[in-house]
């Protein structure tokens, strides 16, 4: 292959900017999703007595086509160790791997729906980079309120011990309590207000427990939402420029009173005309000319 074939193959399966990039990036995020959708079909017992040989056809048509992919994205590569060992790289040869695999073992071939994972190619070929900072900030806010979090699950599982165990004495080992981890599955089930049914109380001091398991579950059911959003706010807050953290007021040179606004012209209580002298919140003053921001 030639040096300028390789570069024009590059630049189509690996840029975005080119209408030839973006063609391809496009119709293979819709190969993957026709290829998921068929074995998400074919799962369907009516419909892989009547279409499995199709399923069957377009599932191989699909790995041959994504495979073939893989390869010339290995060989265009500028640094091929580089791109197989990438998060992408891994990723594509995951897509690839279940249907060989379900050569051997016929349920293995449910597991491409990893190839969904490449449809996150979306948010570059559809310049969704706007999108990216409100990302960060989501994981930034999940990095930042895990310990919290992660003590509160803590606290969970301590109080679905208990409960699990309290029921396990109180029920007198019948009524599906029949171990300690049973009873405990049972107090996570009703505390996550699951509640499958399938394990119940019939005591009655069983079911007074079970009541207090239940509003536990519902009191608590908020707090990790409420830390994560306390967390969010305050990563905001401590992004702020300077400039926004100070408060600045208009001050009345004749009554000394301020919280004007910045393009006021005269003191909303006396009527004075306005210097456009600044203070911050401290009362430090800071000259500024009329009309700067």
């Amino acid at each position: 292959m030639s040096t300028a074939l390789k570069e024009r193959l590059y630049e189509i399966i690996f840029g975005h900017k080119t209408a030839a990039g973006r063609g391809f990036d496009i119709a293979l995020i819709w190969m993957i999703l026709l290829s998921v959708l068929c074995e998400v079909l074919d799962s369907v017992p009516e419909l892989h007595e009547l279409y499995g040989g199709w399923f069957f056809a377009f599932e191989w048509f699909f790995t041959i086509c994504f495979t073939i992919e893989y390869i010339v994205r290995i060989y265009i590569s500028k640094n091929r160790f580089k791109y197989i060992f990438s998060k992408w790289g891994v990723i594509d040869l995951l897509a690839i791997i279940p249907t060989y695999v379900a050569l051997f073992f016929a349920d293995a071939a449910y597991l491409v729906v990893v190839r969904l994972l490449r449809v996150l190619r979306v948010f570059r070929i559809l310049k969704m980079v706007r999108y990216i900072d409100e990302s960060k900030q989501l994981l930034q806010g999940l990095r930042s309120s895990a310990r919290k979090i992660a003590l509160f699950f803590f606290a969970v599982l301590v109080l679905a011990v208990l409960y699990g165990s309290v029921l396990y004495v109180v029920e007198s080992h019948q009524n599906g309590f029949t171990s300690i981890p049973e009873s405990i599955y049972w107090a996570i089930v009703t505390i996550t207000t699951v509640g499958y049914g399938d394990i119940v109380p019939v005591t009655i001091i069983g079911k007074f427990i079970a009541s207090l398991v239940m509003l536990t579950g519902y009191s608590i059911i908020a707090v990790p939402g409420g830390i994560f959003a306390a967390e969010m706010i305050r990563n905001q807050d401590a992004k702020q420029t300077p400039e926004k953290s100070v408060r600045l007021l208009e001050v009345c040179t004749n009554c000394h009173r301020g919280d004007h606004e910045r393009d006021a012209d005269y003191c909303r209580f006396c009527g004075t005309e306005l210097d456009h002298s600044l203070t911050d919140a401290e009362g430090n003053n800071i000259t500024m000319g009329h009309g700067d921001s």
